[in-house]
């Protein structure tokens, strides 16, 4: 078995909120000596609409994917996903059945508050915070349960803003990883929490032991929304799986989980 980087969680500017074009991203990839390289564009949604791609420009951006995965397939492995929002009501089928490589599932929301978006930040104090993190997770084991998805986005990005619970946070978030197992789902190291007030990977050390404890696999992640993004930290963040006790990660092909070393 080879010893291959993978990043699998990427965006582009047909989410809005991401710079540099898609050429830009899978040549500095090959800079960087990635193996396996995956858009994982925002998927469309009735609801929080600036933030992602529109149904309209789903079949370019696939389009888009397909030309670059030919264009460099002898230079780089390029994968196509979406990274889904999990919100009840707003599941579409035209992204729930679209025909790509792998799913991310993830959680942005409580109850149509976004809580990881700065403008929303004032949201924090008019909750309990340990009602605010079970919420969170709670949606997160709900996510896991429909069984849509592959890989499990930021585990634990309700702690963005370091708004942390005085529960354990193990407690909290203990039905979510049973119900992420049983679904089948990976989990990523995202680095994108290194560049956010947390400044901690998601998911955090405990959590990570945890999932191996389980034998939930993992995959990696930097949540590019700029050149400048594409594998960040990577080193730290193979360091934390490794200090865990992975020595495996998982990439993917038509929803079929591989398993390479790392």
């Amino acid at each position: 078995m080879l010893s291959m980087r993978i990043d699998l969680h990427n965006h582009t500017t047909r989410c809005n909120h991401a710079v540099g074009t898609m050429d830009e991203y899978i040549q500095r990839a090959i800079e960087l000596d990635i193996d396996i390289y995956g858009f994982s564009e925002h998927a469309p949604m009735n609801f929080d609409k600036h933030y992602r791609l529109s149904f309209e420009e789903m079949h370019n951006y696939v389009q888009d994917v397909l030309q670059a995965k030919e264009k460099y397939k002898k230079d780089i492995k390029i994968l196509l996903g979406y990274e889904v929002d999990y919100l009840k009501g707003y599941m579409d089928e035209r992204v729930i059945n679209a025909d790509v490589d792998y799913m991310i599932g993830s959680v942005h929301f409580i109850d149509k508050w976004g809580f990881d978006n700065p403008e929303f930040i004032g949201g924090y104090e008019e909750r309990n915070i340990d009602e605010i993190w079970q919420s969170y997770f709670d949606a997160i084991e709900a996510m896991a349960k429909t069984r849509y998805f592959d890989i499990v986005g930021h585990l634990d990005l309700i702690k963005v803003f370091k708004f942390m619970p005085t529960k354990d946070i193990r407690l909290i978030a203990n039905n979510a990883l049973k119900a992420i197992k049983k679904s089948g789902m990976v989990l990523e190291l995202n680095a994108a929490g290194l560049r956010k007030p947390i400044q901690e990977i998601y998911p955090s050390p405990e959590l990570l032991e945890m999932a191996y404890e389980l034998d939930i696999p993992i995959t990696f992640s930097s949540d590019a929304h700029d050149i400048e993004q594409i594998g960040f930290k990577y080193d730290e963040v193979i360091q934390l799986a490794k200090s865990i006790g992975y020595t495996q990660a998982v990439t993917f092909e038509q929803r079929e989980k591989q398993l390479i070393k790392f």
